[in-house]
């Protein structure tokens, strides 16, 4: 196989040094106030010098480097990028595993270009997005997919590196255990414990020992430790939900900048619906309070859709009619989307969801009854 992992460089803060030039060259921070409780989504290349990395506290971040610029993130706007480089990447292959929004496994070893070596591609599909976003991207290739992520961020930013088979062994036997696919923390003490610090010193350690220790885990381990991956790129996997949630910097008691929030959440989730190509007929929505009292209501549609207006509208009434935004502070905010049908399957016209309450309740069938055309779902 050639398989190829592509992964945008800094995404969320390129994003916004593209778009606000001034912001080029600074240390940027997609997140909250630092003033707050937030936390940092991302950290440019030039954030990253003060040690500043995502999950840290915004707080942390600045007293690391006051300089840094703090900026709101829009996750509308990464969307909208993600889906310009997702579309480059299906020009190359049908064989597209989206991993997140900035980063996916391409297989290319029968590709839409007609190129014969997967650097070529890799080279081919960095170009484009740098033509059509004006971004970087890093790419890695390899025979699996394992070889392929670790490569990928070799030369990071802007990198291109390739593991051939024949360096494989050698390439992964080198690496610290803890870039093994599976090798979490408490994996990795436990592997320090025995003395193993690299993956060469793991294939060389006898099966029988490591399943004294890891259990049924050790096998798939030595594996990868030699280099085998049998994963295959899976375009078809299928999630069971799709959702977003937003931790404010303050508790927000102000109602109007929780829907905004949830709306720009709703925005986003079902972009990414619309990407897996699926309807969903669960609408969860979920609050925070200040005092960590956390509630989650939904509402099941009599018909799944991929229509943000009609999610915004169900997400909104939940908010406003079964929670108690507004009257007490709000920490956190999120809405999921579940109960996933794909969207080529048949389906009745579409009745907004109150439309749909008032029929089952008169006893009158929902189909026809909606105002929407179906060919616009």
């Amino acid at each position: 196989m050639k398989i190829l992992h592509v992964d945008m460089d800094a995404f969320f803060t390129s994003v916004e040094q593209r778009d606000r030039p001034e912001l080029r060259g600074k240390p940027v921070v997609v997140g909250g106030d630092p003033r707050g409780r937030g936390v940092v989504a991302a950290a440019s290349y030039e954030a990253r010098r003060y040690g500043i990395h995502s999950a840290m506290s915004c707080a942390e971040a600045w007293r690391r480097c006051p300089a840094v610029v703090f900026v709101e993130p829009r996750r509308r706007r990464y969307v909208e990028v993600s889906r310009v480089v997702r579309a480059i990447f299906h020009e190359v292959t049908d064989l597209v595993e989206p991993l997140s929004i900035d980063e996916a496994y391409l297989d290319v070893t029968e590709n839409l270009v007609g190129l014969t070596w997967a650097s070529d591609v890799a080279r081919h599909v960095k170009a484009r997005i740098k033509e059509e976003t004006g971004l970087t991207a890093s790419a890695g290739v390899g025979p699996n997919k394992l070889v392929a992520k670790i490569a990928s961020d070799w030369r990071k930013p802007d990198g291109l590196f390739v593991v051939p088979p024949e360096r494989v062994f050698d390439f992964i036997g080198a690496l610290p255990v803890e870039k093994l696919w599976g090798v979490g923390p408490a994996t990795a003490r436990r592997l320090h414990g025995l003395g193993l610090k690299t993956a060469k010193d793991l294939r060389e350690r006898p099966l029988p020992a490591l399943r004294d220790v890891l259990g049924r885990q050790a096998d798939a381990l030595h594996l990868l430790a030699s280099g085998i991956d049998e994963r295959k790129v899976t375009p078809t996997r299928e999630p069971k939900s799709q959702g977003s949630e937003w931790t404010f910097d303050h508790d927000v008691r102000d109602l109007g900048k929780l829907r905004e929030s949830l709306e720009d959440q709703v925005a986003s989730v079902v972009a990414a619906l619309s990407r897996i190509r699926r309807r969903a007929r669960t609408v969860t929505v979920k609050v925070r309070y200040d005092d960590f009292t956390t509630i989650t209501r939904s509402r099941t549609l009599a018909t799944p859709t991929d229509e943000e207006r009609v999610v915004r509208e169900v997400a909104l009434d939940l908010l406003t009619g079964q929670t108690e935004a507004g009257e007490r502070p709000v920490r956190l905010i999120g809405v999921t989307l579940s109960g996933f049908e794909h969207e080529d399957a048949p389906m009745q016209l579409e009745l907004p969801w109150e439309g749909a309450d008032r029929a089952a309740r008169d006893g009158v069938a929902a189909a026809g009854r909606g105002p929407d055309d179906p060919e616009a779902a």
